[in-house]
């Protein structure tokens, strides 16, 4: 059923950035981003017991985290890998978003700095997430977190690679409790440049414009984090290319309407489903990519993201 996109959120659609996408460049999807997070500084950060920059391992060496906990030992401890098309996403430009889900879910959360495409393009974003997910398993107490709830999350490309690292976890480990996959990237196969590909998801086309996240910076956003087209088909890459997703840890899966990222993000809480995978799905209404930072704007945005948060913790539990 379709419905009309949020008024709140209409509002703020020519604010936002990644406009032009046939003359975007990897400098400006950076830049961009982090003017807009810049933009929402007079809106006060969620205040935690701990918010640090902190080392962890990278698959080619250390990189750079931050570490946010409430103060509650020992917890739930999320690794977080933020979105932003591989390319553009940083610590800064989601760290509002890092800091609601270590308060609202109780947890300790490292957000991981992983290394970006072009200059890293796959399989390294993957590997250091990985990486990264293994140190917080072997580091776990000094986390303060509870060994029994490791989990991981992000959003959009970082929601890709959560589920891609969930997958790997079920061979070599460590044991997840819980994956909240936010508007996931799950089926790069064609890097959304084929048309017999993009054909299988409506939504693709549907919201290929005027939503904010469009056709057009999915392509540009996926050529760079998978300059060899074959690399597409890796299940890495994309989850929903897995030979099996039977043994993956339980799921929050959200979507919005107004995203051409949904009907792929769907496909992927139904195929999990069929794996016999516990799964929570959410396919919000009036939403565009991106609502998770725009509780700010919107108040049925900020809705949407609390029932999400609400049904991971319950997960953690």
């Amino acid at each position: 059923m379709t419905s009309r996109i949020d008024p709140d959120l209409e509002k703020i659609l020519p604010l936002l950035p990644l406009r032009d996408a046939a003359t975007l460049t990897p400098e400006r999807a950076r830049a961009e981003l982090v003017a807009l997070a810049e933009s929402r500084k007079d809106v006060p950060l969620p205040e935690l017991a701990t918010a640090k920059d902190i080392t962890v391992d990278g698959a080619a060496g250390p990189i750079a985290a931050r570490l946010f906990a409430t103060g509650r030992t020992p917890a739930p401890t999320i690794v977080y890998f933020h979105g932003g098309g591989w390319v553009a996403g940083d610590l800064l430009t989601h760290e509002r978003q890092a800091r609601t889900l270590a308060l609202e879910a109780e947890a300790v959360v490292v957000s991981v700095d992983y290394r970006r495409p072009p200059e890293t393009p796959f399989p390294g974003p993957f590997e250091d997430c990985l990486a990264a997910t293994r140190w917080a398993a072997a580091n776990i107490g000094t986390l303060g977190g509870d060994p029994a709830r490791l989990a991981v999350a992000g959003d959009s490309a970082g929601g890709n690679l959560a589920a891609a690292v969930a997958l790997a976890c079920r061979q070599d480990g460590p044991s997840l409790k819980a994956q909240l996959l936010i508007y996931p990237a799950t089926d790069l196969m064609g890097r959304y440049g084929v048309a017999a590909e993009n054909a299988k998801y409506p939504s693709r086309q549907q919201n290929a414009e005027g939503y904010f996240l469009t056709g057009d910076a999915m392509r540009f956003f996926a050529s760079h984090y998978l300059p060899r087209p074959q690399d597409s088909e890796d299940p890495r890459a994309s989850p929903l290319r897995s030979d099996t997703l039977a043994g993956a840890p339980r799921a929050v899966v959200t979507t919005a309407e107004f995203d051409p990222l949904r009907d792929e993000g769907e496909a992927y809480a139904e195929a999990l489903k069929r794996a016999k995978v516990e799964v929570a799905y959410f396919r919000e209404a009036g939403m565009v990519h991106g609502y998770f930072g725009m509780g700010a704007a919107s108040k049925a945005a900020e809705a949407a993201r609390q029932r999400a948060t609400a049904a991971f913790k319950a997960m953690l539990r």
